[in-house]
C-alpha cells in the first residue's frame, strides 16, 4: 500500500500548478447545454460538471460556477436540451465557452434546430441531443452552509434526438459518434474510441 501520497486541504491550497480535482475526478461528460430566453434569444454553452443520476425517468444535471445565462434561461422557462460534444465539434463546441454577450451558435457555425416537445433549441449538427424539463435547481453551500456562487439546475428528459449511424443491432455504441470528455487542466480534453473499451457485467448476486 502507498504511504508517500500528496495531501493537501482544499481551503490551504493545493501546492501544485494546477487544482488537481478536475483531473482526479475525470474526464467528465460535457453538458452541451442549448436554452432561449424569455426573450427568444438562443443560448448554447458547455458545462463539464453535468451527469445523468436516474434512470426512469431519465434526469440530468448540469452545475454553472456563476448564474449564467443557461442557468437563468432554464430556470426561467422551464427548458433546456443537452447536446453530444463529440471530436468533429470540439472546436465549435469550445467557441461557445465565450463569456462575453455573443450569439452562440453564430459565433460557432451551428445550427439552432427546433426541438419537438420543448421551446428550446438543438445542436443542429450533434448525432444525439436530450430535450429537458426543469424539475428542480438550487444555489450550492459549503460545509459550513454558506451560499456558494454555483448553481445546479435537474432535469427530466422527455425526448431524445440520437443519429441511427451511432446505433448497431438496436444498441446505442457509445464511440461511434467519438464524444469528447472533459479533463483536468487548463485544456485537457478525451475522446472515446474502442480502443479503450472492456466489458465487465455486474456480479450475480
Amino acid at each position: 500500500m502507498q504511504k508517500d501520497f500528496h495531501f493537501y486541504e482544499p481551503t490551504q491550497g493545493h501546492g501544485l500548478r494546477h487544482d488537481p480535482i478536475s483531473s482526479i475526478v475525470g474526464p467528465r461528460v460535457i453538458g452541451w447545454i442549448g436554452t432561449k430566453s424569455k426573450d427568444g434569444v438562443l443560448n448554447l454553452a458547455p458545462y463539464s460538471f453535468c451527469n445523468v443520476f436516474n434512470y426512469r425517468p431519465p434526469v440530468i444535471a448540469f452545475s454553472s460556477v456563476g448564474y449564467k445565462d443557461s442557468v437563468r434561461n432554464a430556470i426561467e422557462t422551464g427548458v433546456f436540451t443537452w447536446n453530444l460534444a463529440t471530436r468533429d465539434l470540439a472546436e465549435p463546441m469550445n467557441m461557445t465557452s465565450l463569456e462575453q454577450d455573443v450569439r452562440e451558435f453564430e459565433v460557432a457555425g451551428l445550427t439552432p434546430a427546433d426541438s419537438r416537445l420543448i421551446d428550446a433549441p438543438r445542436v443542429g449538427e450533434s448525432p444525439a441531443s436530450l430535450e429537458c424539463k426543469v424539475t428542480t435547481h438550487f444555489q450550492l453551500k459549503d460545509s459550513e452552509g454558506k451560499d456558494l456562487n454555483t448553481w445546479m439546475v435537474l432535469g427530466e428528459v422527455v425526448g431524445v434526438h440520437v443519429s441511427p449511424n451511432s446505433i448497431v443491432d438496436g444498441i446505442y455504441r457509445t464511440a461511434i459518434p467519438r464524444p469528447i470528455l472533459r479533463g483536468g487542466g487548463p485544456g485537457d480534453y478525451f475522446e472515446i474510441t474502442d480502443l479503450t473499451l472492456f466489458d465487465m457485467p455486474r456480479p450475480k448476486s
